[in-house]
């Protein structure tokens, strides 16, 4: 069988060998449930709050403030809906180019719980519109949330973070952002940017799946919105996962021991690939914010001559991995909501390329070959 080109990695990142063998121990020799009070349960819990230290400590937060979750959508899920019924918000900015478990979950609390939803203005690149946020966040006296994700996961569009946590503090208002693809890849203080709630997911970092946390500042607690035991200190019912948090902790450990050199890599395959593009093809177009853009995404705007689904089809059969958008929606016939929000009238076909540590300027050159064989 040929070898498979990843080019999909801000859908889900391959773990890494040092991550699984700090879970191995946990799936059959320290497998006790760290609620009961004996040693085989005291060793998983010692493990669960090691591992919390550790997220802690790498977003200069309080051990109290992590919440272990099964993943991003959990997580934001919890800080939204918590907002609402435990923090009095009744209106909640966000922006129309969200992952859709957030834009699912405005819309359910627009439909069932009369929340009022308000969308930021965006530029043809995907850019928030600071004035008009401003504008939002002056209506009205009422509790707000923004909810804004740091960088966008379909075209990489880092938000200014500082900026939007500066005006929801002078107007009072709560902020979260999704920053499942940026922990990990960026690093994030909390005491230097006010944030009140941020989410992270293992499996964005070559860490496990269905693990991730929340961080809810202090002094803003909501309450679990899962039933049941008082795991994770009343906030998330349900025994722990505890070898997905102990890989999630050693593959944060280890992105953030060696995210400048990481970082350096991974920016020049991105930057090799665009000269590559730029250089085979006439008319492609780089879809976002260049200029301030995640390292990792790189999203591609080719002229439709198949549909996003061929091209993702065709370039499969030649064994490399892409997206047409993010990964719960790539499979959809609509095509990118993403796409759709900043460029409504254009028709192209868009082809997400997201890059790790692991990947090769040999794959690119494979990759640019395909390309060259599908559209040329």
């Amino acid at each position: 069988m040929s070898r498979v080109i990843y080019f999909d990695n801000a859908a889900t990142t391959p773990i890494t060998k040092d991550v699984v063998d700090a879970m191995l121990p946990y799936f059959n020799e320290y497998f006790g449930n760290p609620s009961s009070i004996y040693s085989h349960g005291r060793e998983t819990r010692a493990a669960i709050e090691t591992a919390r230290k550790t997220i802690a400590k790498l977003l200069n937060a309080h051990t109290s403030e992590i919440i272990f979750t099964s993943g991003g959508t959990e997580a934001n899920n919890m800080a939204i809906k918590g907002a609402v019924q435990y923090l009095g918000v009744q209106t909640i900015i966000s922006s129309k180019i969200e992952h859709h478990c957030v834009l699912h979950t405005l819309e359910y609390l627009e439909k069932y719980h009369q929340v009022k939803i308000e969308y930021v203005a965006l530029d043809e690149k995907g850019i928030v519109d600071l004035a008009h946020l401003e504008t939002l966040l002056q209506q009205g006296s009422e509790k707000k949330l923004v909810s804004l994700m740091h960088a966008n996961n379909e075209i990489g569009n880092l938000l200014p973070i500082n900026d939007v946590a500066i005006l929801c503090e002078k107007y009072n208002a709560y902020l979260h952002s999704d920053t499942v693809q940026t922990f990990g890849h960026i690093s994030i203080d909390t005491q230097a940017v006010a944030v009140d709630f941020l989410s992270g997911s293992a499996h964005k970092f070559h860490g496990p799946k269905g693990v991730g946390f929340l961080y809810m500042r202090k002094k803003n607690k909501v309450q679990s919105f899962i039933h049941g035991g008082g795991q994770e200190r009343g906030f998330r019912a349900g025994t722990e996962n505890v070898y997905g948090i102990v890989g999630m902790a050693k593959a944060a450990e280890i992105a953030y021991q060696n995210l400048d050199k990481d970082a350096a890599y991974i920016l020049s395959i991105k930057q090799y690939f665009i000269q590559q593009l730029q250089e085979s093809f006439d008319d492609i177009q780089i879809c976002g914010n260049m200029e301030n853009s995640l390292y990792t995404v790189l999203n591609i705007s080719f002229p439709n001559k198949e549909n996003t689904m061929m091209l993702l089809f065709n370039l499969d059969i030649k064994g490399v991995c892409a997206s047409g958008g993010s990964a719960c929606s790539s499979g959809a016939a609509t095509g990118s909501h993403v796409i759709q929000a900043i460029l409504p009238n254009v028709d192209r076909v868009n082809v997400r390329f997201s890059f790790s540590k692991l990947n090769t300027t040999e794959e690119v050159d494979v990759v640019i070959q395909s390309l060259k064989a599908i559209l040329v």
